[in-house]
């Protein structure tokens, strides 16, 4: 329980917390009250101050600058008080810092003719999980703000990890709740536009197809532009893209951009529009993990109408680990393969002979990924969420760091892999924990032996 005392009195902070949370869920929409407010929670009231502890400083700024009039409003409501609210991250609270949120981000309405928006990508249907929390979050974030919070908001992560996805949930929501103009292109598209611009006016000089190029890019709110690596084929059109991203930067516009790499992995593409990249927020989605893929496996058959064993799905999950298109590919080879075969009922020996030749074996199970971090957690008195999450204490750090260890050393798994199934860590951090107990396990045959005790456990 989370007591705390008032007037000499003493009361349940998670009662009360419980219900604003519940009179707040009727006034935010779902979407944005699973985002900002879903795990937060009262740590404490004193001298008419309420504090609220928030996952990521995004979550903080975010409350503070769009929310706060309403939980104000709502808490003393419920508290039948005249307090004020603090937010405060768990980072704040536990080191007795105060993250500056103003450093977060740097510095909208008519629709324009045609969006090219696809309706059905929302913010509603994407599905979470820890591989595309961090983006989710700040997508919203600047759904809500555009122009304000992050700007350019670059988007990378390999294909087929919801990219798209997220660019035409931003879009959609910016129509739905705003009269901004909003454009989504591919980076073809933008590249297309521009030459046959070029081919015309050197065949009409006196035409008008400059201004109508420019106004179709530059006289937008929100520019979203998909698949930028491309623009590495078409050295000629940088050139007009840097002009648009000034033009619309220097007016506060929006722009969202996706890629397959980050700014800095960029090869053929001019500096000074990495350095623009990188102005704003760049965030990556990884590959979904195991528990991500069995969530998007199981809400592409919640409308089949035969038994999809559980096995057959985690089947599924364990052989298409980078890409969600592959997911979907075979569970309709499945479906397929089932009905031909005279309406076969879907086992797991039916999966495996559909699935035949059509995508390579599984590199390993989530079920040992998931065995190393229960063994590891049982052997040092934590927890598997303990493993997977961002305290740094020393309990913590090292059987952490061993568990990658053994991940990588005896496993033989992915540097992606393993930070996407603990918690969405970066693959420098992983290979840092790597060589931290590669070269503890050469000075300490004890720990050899404790690593080697746990490894031969793993089924």
């Amino acid at each position: 329980m989370n007591l705390g005392e008032i007037g000499g009195d003493i009361v349940d902070y998670d009662v009360i917390w419980n219900k604003f949370l519940d009179k707040l869920k009727n006034e935010i929409q779902p979407i944005n009250f699973e985002t900002w407010f879903e795990e937060t929670k009262l740590i404490e009231m004193s001298n008419n101050i309420a504090k609220v502890q928030v996952p990521i400083p995004l979550c903080k700024r975010q409350i503070k600058e769009v929310y706060d009039d309403l939980v104000t409003k709502l808490f003393n409501e419920v508290t039948e008080s005249n307090f004020i609210m603090e937010y405060l991250t768990e980072d704040e609270i536990e080191n007795n810092i105060i993250i500056d949120t103003q450093t977060v981000g740097i510095p909208n309405n008519n629709n324009y003719y045609e969006t090219n928006l696809d309706p059905k990508y929302k913010f509603d249907n994407f599905l979470l999980g820890r591989s595309n929390k961090f983006a989710r979050a700040n997508a919203l974030g600047v759904a809500e703000r555009p122009g304000q919070l992050y700007n350019p908001l670059f988007i990378y992560g390999p294909s087929g990890v919801g990219k798209t996805h997220l660019m035409h949930a931003i879009g959609n929501y910016i129509t739905k709740n705003s009269n901004a103009k909003v454009l989504y292109v591919t980076t073809e598209k933008f590249v297309n536009d521009f030459q046959k611009m070029y081919r015309l006016k050197k065949e009409n000089p006196n035409g008008s197809y400059v201004d109508e190029f420019k106004n179709k890019y530059r006289n937008v709110d929100v520019l979203i532009i998909d698949d930028i690596q491309y623009f590495e084929t078409s050295p000629g059109t940088q050139q007009e893209f840097f002009n648009t991203f000034n033009e619309l930067h220097s007016n506060n516009k929006q722009i969202i951009i996706s890629s397959d790499r980050s700014p800095n992995d960029f090869k053929k593409l001019e500096e000074r529009l990495k350095t623009r990249f990188s102005w704003g927020l760049s965030v990556d989605i990884l590959p979904p993990d195991f528990d991500l893929r069995m969530s998007i496996i199981n809400s592409k058959i919640s409308d089949v109408q035969v038994e999809f064993p559980e096995d057959v799905k985690e089947y599924i999950a364990g052989i298409c680990t980078t890409d969600v298109r592959n997911l979907e590919g075979c569970i309709t080879r499945v479906l397929s393969y089932a009905a031909i075969m005279n309406g076969s009922n879907i086992d797991l020996e039916l999966a495996e002979e559909a699935l035949n030749g059509f995508i390579g074996k599984p590199i390993i199970s989530r079920n040992k990924i998931n065995q190393v971090q229960q063994l590891v957690a049982q052997k040092y008195n934590i927890s598997v969420e303990d493993l997977k999450g961002k305290k740094r204490k020393a309990n913590i750090s090292y059987p952490r760091q061993i568990a990658m260890y053994i991940c990588r050393v005896k496993l033989d798994e992915p540097l992606a892999r393993i930070g996407s199934e603990f918690g969405g860590k970066d693959h420098t951090t992983v290979m840092h924990s790597v060589n931290k107990i590669t070269q503890e396990v050469k000075r300490d045959k004890h720990l050899e032996d404790e690593i080697t005790k746990i490894a031969v456990q793993i089924k």
